[in-house]
């Protein structure tokens, strides 16, 4: 089943159709056992939707699928991912930190933004002002509730400065951290069963409308399980809303590609949907 989060409410898709659900979003998908709830729900014969009524509203009053929860994500969970940021930081000596923490039982994480910060699909996203090199970095984002269950999976766009986490790794917060730095949707994937490793996700950046980059990778290789990325978020933190994790990339636009004002990236996840936002540079 997917949840879409709009403006006219909670939009629950499943094999029966469209239909709204009256309930508080944060409530709604605090629940624990997301998928048996909602299908609770269904039985209780909720407002349907007519197949056009449904889309037109998803393409016109669509909203991140986020409440009040924070956001977090992990780093250097792909091979990859690791090796891109030796390779941005080879001039600040912070090169081998990557190693340590690839190698390392503790994982990286790091606060990544408020729902005020965060754009969703068909929103823009922005690149700094102050830097000179900006890619995005396609994640599977988990929703966990507050018990620290993984309830529901969408797609996350972690904006990044290379140059300025190359710079000094002391930086990351400034690299990661901005107005628009996020983006999450386009719905919430809540399946009977956690989502398979052999997940593709894929990402396409235009520009112009023509095609620069494509690449795409399973999530069978990071090396960190899903659960184990949440033991250590919800070790010494509490989240009584719950909160999205976006665990890492594995794909990386080559070293002399950075993004445009007006480019276009769409990232895409195996049953999840696609997330499209363009480009902006804040005035």
């Amino acid at each position: 089943m997917k949840l879409y989060k709009t403006k006219r409410g909670a939009i629950l898709h499943s094999d029966k159709g469209y239909c709204l659900i009256d309930a508080d979003w944060d409530t709604l998908i605090n629940n624990d056992n997301l998928h048996q709830y909602l299908l609770g729900k269904l039985s209780t014969n909720p407002e349907s939707l007519q197949e056009d009524e449904a889309l037109t509203i998803l393409e016109n009053v669509i909203e991140a699928p986020i409440g009040q929860q924070e956001v977090w994500a992990a780093g250097v969970t792909y091979l990859r991912s690791r090796d891109a940021r030796k390779e941005e930081s080879q001039d600040s000596g912070g090169a081998s930190m990557y190693d340590k923490v690839y190698d390392a039982d503790r994982p990286e994480l790091f606060f990544k933004s408020l729902a005020h910060r965060v754009a969703a699909h068909n929103q823009h996203v922005n690149i700094r002002k102050d830097s000179t090199w900006n890619v995005p970095e396609p994640e599977l984002t988990l929703f966990i509730n507050s018990s620290g269950n993984i309830q529901a999976y969408t797609i996350g766009n972690d904006m990044s400065s290379r140059s300025i986490e190359g710079e000094n790794t002391l930086y990351l917060p400034q690299a990661k951290i901005y107005e628009r730095s996020a983006a999450l949707g386009p719905c919430l994937y809540v399946p009977e069963k956690p989502i398979s490793d052999k997940t593709m996700i894929e990402m396409v950046i235009k520009r112009n409308s023509n095609e620069v980059f494509r690449d795409s990778v399973s999530i069978s290789r990071m090396k960190r399980s899903l659960n184990e990325l949440v033991s250590y978020l919800y070790a010494e933190c509490d989240f009584k809303k719950g909160c999205f994790l976006m665990t890492g990339t594995c794909i990386v636009p080559p070293n002399d590609f950075t993004l445009n004002e007006n480019d276009e990236v769409s990232i895409s996840i195996d049953n999840i949907g696609t997330l499209t936002n363009h480009i902006a540079i804040r005035l």
